[in-house]
């Protein structure tokens, strides 16, 4: 059985002149990248190499039809490398243009076609939260299903993960916030998962514990102080990449999708909603299996005292960092709650059977109404 596998190598550059000399970029690279990390980073290098920009489609979150539109634009050119630059949403559109003769991104999701990677894929985080620069994984807004759809191929694994703390500098608050809050469920989900064992706790809890600290310190120096330790967030965002890359997620991942695909939230904060409510609901189902692990660590890393609620503590520090809402802000209606306890029960079974105890149809629903 195997137990771990690490495709990208990775490696890490001060800035982002150092990539380009190191990786000898040409005319013959497509860079998937965003306006405002061109503008600010690129720009004034005069590369020649192609420039495709996702938000030329559509703002949010990847949908199919927005990947459709990148994967034609990519077929007017001869090219050999695919360099995706961006959060999670430009390296998880990007990875489609390393595959042989596609058009329609809904029949990777469905499985319908053989995969053949014939192009090498370098992927640049931009902020600190997905670890798709080290996954094989893409998830995106299936318009004609009104939800979100994941795939894990290792097609889509990176050849190159490369870390440059420069370019996540002057990242929004918001954009941390909700990216380090997504690479936390990242890892808190990897290392209670089924599938987790010695080598990816390893990269899970480090990835909580760095996170875990970082949030303590802002809280008790200030917002401002995220952008003087955001190396430390883009380094846990990638042990929680690798984490899940080997074991995958679960019902946190599960029952966020529909709210996401239907209300356009951003994923990280749609997990953030959903996370200590999930796992409170495992503690209470199965409190002596890897859960506890996963409850002795942050009482251990907050320095709680061992009668704590963990999930009140978390609740509170989540709140500093980003103030957690009532699923009805988001335009969500109270009708709405059967329909999407029944698509998560419908579409996300591959993550729910990843899940540290399987959650029931009537579980799920009281966690909506509990939210909303």
């Amino acid at each position: 059985m195997e137990l771990f596998k690490l495709q990208p190598a990775i490696q890490k550059f001060s800035e982002f002149t150092g990539f380009v000399k190191e990786f000898a970029v040409n005319d013959k690279d497509i860079i998937v990248v965003n306006n405002s990390i061109f503008n600010k980073f690129i720009k004034q290098l005069d590369l020649k190499s192609i420039f495709i920009s996702p938000k030329k489609y559509g703002d949010g979150e990847p949908s199919d039809e927005i990947i459709d539109k990148v994967i034609e634009e990519a077929a007017k050119y001869d090219f050999d490398r695919v360099i995706a630059i961006g959060g999670g949403a430009v390296m998880d559109i990007a990875k489609f243009l390393v595959l042989e003769n596609i058009s329609n991104t809904l029949d990777v999701f469905e499985r319908k076609i053989e995969f053949n990677k014939i192009k090498e894929l370098i992927a640049i985080p931009t902020t600190c939260g997905t670890g798709s620069e080290v996954t094989p994984y893409s998830v995106a807004e299936i318009k004609s299903k009104g939800t979100k759809m994941g795939i894990g191929i290792d097609e889509f694994l990176p050849d190159h993960a490369v870390l440059i703390p420069e370019l996540l500098k002057d990242m929004p608050y918001k954009f941390f916030a909700f990216s380090t809050l997504d690479a936390l469920v990242h890892a808190a989900e990897s290392l209670v998962a089924p599938g987790s064992n010695p080598y990816t706790e390893l990269f899970a809890e480090k990835a909580i514990e760095l996170i875990l600290k970082g949030y303590k310190d802002i809280s008790e120096k200030g917002i401002d102080y995220y952008s003087e330790i955001i190396e430390d967030f883009l380094i846990g965002s990638n042990y929680a990449g690798i984490a899940f890359a080997n074991t995958g997620v679960g019902a946190v991942h599960a029952i966020s999708y529909p709210l996401g695909g239907t209300y356009h939230v951003a994923h990280g904060e749609c997990n953030y909603e959903f996370f200590t409510p999930v796992f409170k609901t495992y503690t209470e189902m199965a409190p002596e299996g890897k859960i506890k692990r996963f409850n002795e660590l942050v009482t251990s890393v907050l320095r709680l005292n061992e009668d704590a609620d963990v999930y009140e503590e978390l609740d509170k520090l989540f709140n500093f960092i980003w103030e957690k809402k009532k699923l009805r802000t988001f335009g969500m209606q109270e009708i709405e709650i059967l329909g999407f306890t029944e698509s998560v029960i419908e579409k996300q079974q591959r993550l729910l059977a990843n899940s540290y105890a399987p959650l029931s149809k009537d579980v799920i629903l009281d966690i909506y109404k509990k939210l909303y």
